[in-house]
């Protein structure tokens, strides 16, 4: 029994027992789509027949056969017995006259053909054949795809059911939708019929869907059955070639055989209906295939519903990928080419987004029409704006195929550079070298744009001559034109151009700032508004720069103009002190698919990721973004290097690496880096890498340079390198408290309230220089203003000098638990030199020596008991236990019961512990408690009856 095909079964068996009973003839149209299950339930139903004693004559009509005189007539009476003499009559009647004269064409007063005097004879002796055959019991005539059948045959089918009113004669055909029927005359005559009755197949529904699957696989149906209704729309053909497989890595290659199957079974307009849509890959209107295949939109309307009910379509697209798939790989190379050029032709006459027909003249690999140049361009400016380097490289490749010289060569030249520029720095070169040798028709302004690319190499002297050749020509925002296409797709206003040399060589003093009238900052989506907000932060500003910079973010969406216009704001933010904000913000851009695809955006965001991740203390995470940073080749990063390789020096610096900082510090830097904000920075990480090293007077050479750069600069800014702190640690390390005392002092007025990190750091180093009095109100005031800053390392550093204040004082309790939260968040960081030197305290000792050599050294700290172990490390695990129990407040009596131990046991493990921690009382215990527990340790907890 066929799935959901019952009740027309039904309808069809009696109307059969009918026609058999009373002697009169029927006529059953069974119509569906193609691969609807017409065909299996014909010969379900000629089954039935043969076990009734009836007798079955079947026919087959073929599109290739359409022409044959009589050949679905032939096959009937072929599948007859050859014994009768009634069907060799038949035969030679109709070879003879098929061979001589056609069926005539059909008039309207004769609308079968049939008043041909020659023809007459023929078709009544096929009739008397049929009777004759009757004799022996019901005779059915099945004919399958009767829309491919010959004219002679509709005509003789016709003459037959006209004449079988009263025989057990029933005439069964099956009919797929068809854009044309073959012989409308032939379906409006037999519609006409009085014994007629059409059985319509629908698509299967999800149940009988499941049931199908569930009887070819059991419960692991339902499944299958769910993909079975997405994929297929319910047509039984496509249904059965995803079932009926054993093998699930063979379904797919049933399921695309299944599809072509069903597509040849349409006319010719609906199969190129469906490669049309294949190849656009997205909704489609009637209109835009029809200019596409050069048909009427009416004709691509029928031919959709056609797709829609054969389970290929969905309204006005391929139903599925894998149904796309299929299709697509049918169909010759040269044909597909074709099927694009075709697609973007039309798609461009409907205004389509210049990124959607692009990829079709890609896809044909041929532009042909002054139109195609422009949308090339159009498109490959929106690509590299959503991080897409490689497909706009692709789109200016194929569009300087056509370019012509009046359409500006050199606009195409300079988003190619913008491309290869966010590929790969290094892939650029070529093209920026054709941009600067533009032919003299070229406006300079074209040329213009390879300003920022030449001071990203260091070429900053060229990059100077030829802004000064641009603003001569007059080459400003008004002559400039769409195609002045600049980092960002914008077109390149001179004063975004002086900015970038103002901000990227500000030794220059000719060089002036934007007027004052024309204020850079506030107007939206502008790469001039996120370049002037770094400019304010590197200006003494930052603390304005920093809100500016979260109100850029928070207005604009991470994929509007891509990474470019935001990775000035982003390092505003960092030099403002809100390295937490920064690193935010950046894992927010990281995972958005528009900054993996640009190679060169995403190096960059990852160097300014890094640099936040070692001011939040994290060394861990700074190595590991800066070395991501590093993946696109040193060479390519141009001036720009100095960012990440001063970062990898303090990494592993302050990891105690010093062999590895030293293979960084002798890393070749580019030509022009001291020109530029990146050198003082790699002069401050070097500094702070002598230092390490034992030479204290290179070191203090370096930060001395660093100094006089930012202030000739005016970008003297805590922010970008806080010099006076680095040099302070210096002159601590040289016994020079005077001098670090007055550089502290000026760091503190220079650096804003909002840069707690900053402030923090030089108070914390203020204090070492501090009466003994003062250091812990001063400590405690470092301490407090790092938590705000989120810097874990120096935080460690400030709790690990506080603990060393409290030793000083006699406060033993409260010096380890500021060292051990000290030594754990220097861990955390991964600041190895840091972690031993606090792994130095001694039972009533102190810290072998400071972070920062000054006066806090052995001799100055040393107190009683030198040399004895630390007693966090000598507490043993059951010791530990019982402390920490009774620092919450337990009796002895709960401690035994939780615990399991005598009371005598637990008498002496805390007489041990009071000894070892020098305390005489519980609530000493009580008010450390986290000082009783390594990382990782067991705590116990009671709860009190």
């Amino acid at each position: 029994m066929l799935v959901q095909r019952e009740r027309q079964l039904v309808r069809l068996i009696d109307a059969f027992t009918a026609s058999r009973d009373n002697a009169q003839g029927h006529v059953a149209l069974i119509t569906g789509a193609v691969g609807s299950g017409k065909t299996a339930l014909l010969e379900t139903f000629a089954d039935h027949v043969h076990q009734r004693r009836g007798r079955v004559l079947r026919a087959v009509a073929s599109a290739t056969e359409s022409d044959l005189p009589f050949g679905v007539v032939g096959q009937l009476f072929h599948d007859s017995r050859p014994t009768d003499d009634s069907v060799r009559r038949v035969g030679e009647l109709l070879v003879p006259r098929m061979r001589e004269r056609p069926m005539p064409e059909p008039r309207d007063t004769d609308p079968t053909g049939t008043a041909d005097p020659e023809w007459a004879p023929v078709l009544h002796s096929i009739l008397t054949a049929l009777l004759e055959l009757t004799e022996s019991g019901p005779v059915v005539l099945a004919v399958d795809d009767v829309h491919h059948a010959d004219r002679a045959s509709l005509h003789c089918l016709l003459y037959i059911v006209r004449r079988v009113r009263y025989a057990p004669v029933m005439v069964v055909l099956t009919e797929a939708a068809m854009l044309r029927p073959a012989l409308p005359s032939f379906r409006a005559e037999l519609l006409s019929q009085p014994s007629f009755s059409r059985v319509s197949l629908p698509p299967l529904s999800g149940d009988e869907l499941v049931r199908l699957a569930g009887d070819r696989l059991g419960t692991a149906g339902d499944d299958l059955a769910e993909e079975a209704l997405s994929l297929t729309g319910g047509s039984p053909l496509l249904a059965r070639a995803l079932i009926d497989d054993d093998q699930p890595e063979h379904r797919q290659d049933a399921f695309d055989q299944a599809v072509l199957a069903c597509l040849y079974r349409h006319e010719e307009s609906v199969r190129q209906v469906a490669y049309a849509l294949a190849v656009l890959d997205r909704p489609a209107t009637p209109e835009i295939l029809g200019r596409m295949l050069g048909v009427v939109p009416d004709l691509a309307r029928r031919s959709l519903m056609l797709l829609h009910t054969a389970g290929l379509g969905d309204r006005d697209r391929l139903r599925h990928r894998r149904i796309q798939r299929a299709v697509l790989a049918h169909l010759p190379a040269d044909e597909l080419a074709c099927l694009h050029r075709r697609a973007a032709e039309a798609l461009h006459d409907y205004a389509a987004n210049p990124e959607v027909i692009a990829q079709h003249l890609l896809s044909a690999d041929r532009v042909e029409g002054d139109w195609t140049v422009p949308v090339l361009r159009e498109a490959a400016a929106i690509h590299l704006s959503s991080g897409r380097p490689d497909v706009a490289s692709a789109c200016l490749r194929l569009a300087k195929q056509e370019v012509r010289s009046g359409q500006q060569p050199a606009a195409v030249c300079a988003l190619l550079v913008r491309a290869r520029w966010q590929a790969n720095p290094l892939a650029a070169g070529p093209h920026l070298h054709g941009l600067l040798n533009a032919g003299p028709s070229e406006p300079v302004g074209q040329r213009a744009v390879a300003v920022p690319y030449l001071i990203w190499q260091g070429r900053l002297d060229e990059a100077a001559a030829l802004l000064r050749e641009a603003e001569q020509a007059d080459a400003g925002p008004d002559r400039a034109g769409p195609d002045a296409v600049g980092p960002d797709g914008a077109g390149m206003d001179p004063r975004l151009l002086r900015m970038l040399l103002d901000l990227t060589d500000p030794g220059v003093p000719d060089r002036v700032s934007p007027e004052p009238d024309k204020p850079l900052v506030g107007t939206p989506g502008t790469v001039m508004e996120a370049v002037a907000v770094l400019a304010q932060a590197l200006h003494q500003n930052a603390g304005d720069a920093g809100p500016l910079a979260e109100e850029l973010f928070q207005r604009r969406h991470i994929g509007d103009d891509g990474p470019a216009t935001l990775s000035a704001p982003l390092v505003a933010l960092l030099v403002s002190g809100r390295a937490d904000r920064t690193a935010s913000w950046i894992d927010l851009m990281l995972d958005d698919p528009a900054a993996s695809r640009a190679p060169s955006w995403l190096a960059i965001l990852q160097a300014i990721r890094a640099e936040a991740a070692l001011r939040l203390g994290d060394l861990r995470g700074a190595e590991h973004h800066a070395r991501a940073a590093l993946e696109v080749s040193p060479l390519a990063w141009g001036i720009a290097l100095g960012g990440p390789l001063a970062t990898l020096i303090r990494c592993a610096t302050e990891a105690g690496r010093l062999h590895e900082a030293n293979r960084w510090v002798a890393h070749a830097t580019p030509a022009g880096l001291m020109r530029t904000p990146f050198g003082p920075m790699f002069l401050a990480a070097r500094a702070r890498f002598l230092l390490q090293s034992g030479r204290p007077q290179a070191a203090q050479n370096d930060l001395y340079r660093c100094g006089d750069l930012l202030r000739a600069w005016q970008m003297d800014v805590s922010g970008l390198v806080p010099w006076r702190l680095e040099l302070a640690r210096v002159h601590l390390s040289l016994r020079q408290g005077d001098q670090v005392a007055r550089l502290l002092r000026q760091q503190l007025e220079v650096a804003p309230q909002e840069d707690t990190r900053t402030r923090g750091r030089a108070t914390r180093l203020l204090a070492l220089t501090a009466p003994a009095g003062q250091r812990p109100a001063l400590l405690e005031e470092a301490v407090d203003l790092l938590r705000l800053s989120n810097d874990r390392l120096e935080l460690a550093r400030a709790l690990g000098d506080n603990g060393q204040a409290l030793l000083h004082s006699g406060d033993l309790v409260g010096a380890r638990a500021a060292l051990r939260q000290a030594y754990r968040l220097a861990h955390d960081c991964g600041a190895t030199a840091l972690a031993k030197r606090l792994l130095s305290v001694r039972v009533g000792g102190a810290l072998g020596g400071s972070d920062d050599a000054g006066p806090f050294s052995d001799d100055q700290l040393r107190l009683a008991q030198p040399g004895g172990a630390d007693p966090l490390i000598t507490l043993s695990q059951a010791e530990r236990k019982v402390a920490a129990l009774a620092a919450q407040g337990h009796t002895n009596r709960q401690i035994s019961d939780r615990l399991f131990i005598a009371m005598s046991t637990v008498e002496g493990h805390l007489t041990r512990v009071y000894r070892k921690l020098a305390v005489k009382r519980r609530s000493d215990l009580s008010a450390n408690s986290t000082l009783l527990t390594e990382p990782g340790a067991d705590i116990p907890s009671v709860r009190t009856s």
